[in-house]
Parts: structure tokens; sequence; C-alpha cells
């Protein structure tokens, strides 16, 4: 405690600190908390599950009056995100009272109209805070903090004009603070256009190589399911994420594994909000020991005492890849990162292994009932944008739209395409217009 004491922080945050069980700040606490306080911009580079909540928030809550309107918002990429970081700041807030409103879509904006009169503090995703901004439901002129958290990932997804929409209606007279696994030229760029001489620094990654151990089977596509069922059936006791490109690879790999009565939830960007946020809550309890997901829980999730990351299908990026194996090997613990690499993937499968610190080994497919259940490949999407029909539309099957294997990509109607982001932040509703909004 005497560590987090020499930062600065206030009396009543270390209380709540001592509560939770923290005993020294994260580096990236260490090193953020003494300049927030000081009224300084940063540029903070540091991974999920590094303790950025608490970096940026222990200024904020500081510096924020109740009931004097919208002080401080928040940007996230996603509603799970979103709700995490409002948990975080809510907890560590509770000695002042203050009033924190979490704003997403795929629920209804009438009360989160109704909240936002009496908010402190707005942690959302940027397509719902510009629809209220456009409806005139959000005024920002009070706004002293702007934080952008995992801004490489609001990028990827195509938030960027919103973004910049949102930080422009805020006042010039604020505290910029930006977080980023990656730090790109285009971030780099809206921190020079957009902040005032920040300053930058750089936190080594949560994971640890020495403890994460690293391979990959070589198989054909028809087999990934039988293997992976083999594989689980043997680890009985891991806490399990299992990745996959495509919401219906997502839920066909959910349900078969449950055929064969190892149980598993799903979670991606098609399902209800409610749906996801029950889904998070029994792995975190652990009531389920198996998550299938699409990439959107690779990012800014907190979840912890991951053993074993699957990667069903492999993704199309190197940074894909590194953020989902860091989800395991945390905290001085053991990981295990398995890849299935099938007809389509051996390119991106190439590229990964290029990455600095990426050892990846070769292992001999094992003697496996064979359960024939066939599963979308980066081959078959492939061949559908050759074909002509990668661009057609889909009601949540895997020819997406933006020519890049995996709908959650950028570009790709699940995130990060137009259309799915209208849908996604206002209840989902194909055409709605709220209310509130001007006809143009």
């Amino acid at each position: 405690m005497d560590k987090f004491k020499q930062l600065g922080i206030s009396e009543g945050i270390l209380n709540v600190i001592k509560q939770v069980g923290f005993t020294e700040p994260s580096e990236i606490q260490e090193k953020t908390i003494p300049l927030v306080l000081a009224g300084k911009d940063v540029i903070g580079k540091s991974a999920t599950g590094s303790g950025k909540t608490l970096a940026f928030g222990a200024g904020i809550i500081d510096k924020v009056k109740r009931g004097e309107g919208i002080q401080a918002l928040v940007l996230t990429p996603t509603r799970e995100l979103a709700e995490q970081v409002a948990q975080s700041l809510a907890k560590f807030s509770k000695h002042k009272g203050l009033n924190i409103k979490e704003i997403y879509g795929g629920v209804g904006i009438g009360p989160q109209i109704r909240a936002l009169k009496y908010a402190d503090i707005v942690v959302g995703t940027p397509g719902r805070i510009l629809d209220h901004l456009r409806g005139r439901t959000l005024f920002l002129g009070k706004v002293k903090f702007l934080v952008l958290d995992e801004a490489d990932r609001m990028l990827d997804m195509g938030f960027i004009r919103d973004v910049e929409s949102i930080i422009k209606a805020c006042p010039l007279d604020r505290q910029t603070l930006l977080f980023s696994a990656t730090i790109s030229g285009e971030i780099s760029r809206i921190a020079n256009k957009y902040m005032k001489t920040p300053i930058g620094i750089s936190v080594q990654d949560q994971v640890d190589p020495s403890q994460l151990y690293q391979k990959y089977y070589d198989v054909q596509n028809e087999e990934k399911f039988s293997l992976l069922a083999h594989l689980l059936k043997l680890e009985k006791q891991g806490v399990v994420m299992v990745f996959c490109n495509t919401r219906r690879n997502v839920e066909k790999l959910t349900h078969n594994l449950n055929q064969q009565g190892l149980h598993a939830l799903a979670i991606h960007g098609g399902l209800s909000q409610n749906r996801r946020s029950d889904t998070l809550r029994a792995f975190h309890s652990r009531e389920t020991l198996i998550l299938i997901c699409t990439d959107v829980a690779a990012r800014g999730l907190d979840i912890k005492g991951v053993s074993h990351v699957y990667n069903f299908d492999i993704p199309a990026t190197s940074d894909d890849y590194i953020h989902r194996i860091g989800r395991t090997a945390r905290a001085g613990k053991n990981g295990i990162a398995i890849s299935f690499v099938a007809e389509g993937d051996h390119t991106e499968f190439r590229q990964i292994c290029k990455e600095k610190g990426v050892k990846i080994e070769k292992e001999k497919v094992p003697d496996m009932k064979i359960i024939p259940i066939a599963f979308s490949s980066n081959a078959d999407r492939k061949k559908a944008r050759q074909g002509g029909r990668g661009r057609g539309r889909s009601g949540g099957g895997d020819w997406r739209r933006g020519g890049r294997s995996g709908g959650e990509r950028r570009g790709g109607r699940e995130f990060g395409g137009r259309r799915e982001n209208r849908d996604d932040r206002r209840g989902g509703q194909r055409g709605f217009r709220p209310r509130f909004q001007r006809r143009r």
C-alpha cells in the first residue's frame, strides 16, 4: 500500500484499493497515475489486463465533482469493455458517490437518455455516443477528461470518423488520455492533432513468454472439430478460450461441443447484450470452463485464469494472434496456445510465425475418433470472394463484406462495417430512427 500512497492517490481510493486486495501498483499505474494527477496528456502503450482503468481512473475520480454534469468521457470499442470500465470506476469512486453511466448499442435508448441527465462520468462506444450527440441528449461542454481506451481496436473496427467527431464535440481545454496496445501511424496522427504535448509511456506485456507454450497442428478442415473435442476431453481441468473468425463457426462449434458432452458457451457480436453479459458472468464464475468466441473477446476484457487458448480458426493478422494468446500465461502462471492450421491458413500462419517472440512448435495429430462435421474455413471464404460472392449480404453466415477472413475484422459486418455499427448502436433494429433525431 505504501507504493500506492507515494503516487498521490486520495485516501478514499486507497481504502478501496486495500479492500480489493491490491498490494502494489502495476507498471502502467505507477507510470501513469502521477501524470494524470499533474494534468498531463498521456499516450500509454499497454496490453489488455495491465490495470489501465485504475491508471487513468484514479486521477479522474479525484477531480470529478458529483452533480456538476458530465465531466469525463471514456470511449471503448465494445459493449463488454464499456461495462467493465464503468463497473471498475464505480467501485473505485464509491466513497464519492459518483454517477457513472455506460452507453452502448444493442439496448433501448430511452433509459440512457434519462440516465445521462444525472451522469458525472460516461463510458461508451463511439456509435451510440454519436447518436446521443446528434439527438442532443448528450452534452459534452463540461468534459474535463477524455479517455480513448483500446484506441487501436476502435480504429480497426472502423470507428475513426466517429471518434474524431466526438473529440471535436469536447472542449479544447481538457485532458486527453489515450491507451493502445499498438501505436500505429493513425494513432500518432490523432495524438498530434488532438492532444497537447502528450507524454508517451510504454509498459511490458503482462504475458510471460517463458510460461507460454505455443504449438500447432497441421490438420484437414474436416478434422478440426474432432481434434478439438479430443484435446478438450483430455484436459478437463483447464479454463479454455476457443477463437473462431466468424459468428457462424462460434455457434456451430458451441452446439456440437455440447452435443459431445463438453459444456461450452458462445460470445460474439450477434448476440443480445443480456446473453453476452450472462455468458461472461458464467465464465468468470467458472460455471462453464469453455468459452467459444470471436475476436470481440480478445481485446479489452479482463478475463483471469485462462490456461488454454485455442485458435480453431487462424486469425488474419499477427496482431490478432498476439492478442488472442495474451489471454493466458499471466501473473506467473503457465499457459498453452494451440493453433489448428488447415487449408487456406498457411499464408497467414507463416506471417504470424515471423513475429518476434513467436515460437510455435509443430505437434503430431493424435489418433482420434473422427466426427464428420464441416466448418467454414479461410479457403472457403477465399473461394467465395474469387467467385464474386464475398461482398454479398449475409444475415450471420460466412460471406462477409470487406474482403477479409473473419466477420469482425476491419470493414466486416460484425464490428467494422458501417451497416452493422448502425444496427449495434441503435438497438439492433434496421432502419430505426430515434424519435429525438431531427430529419435531414
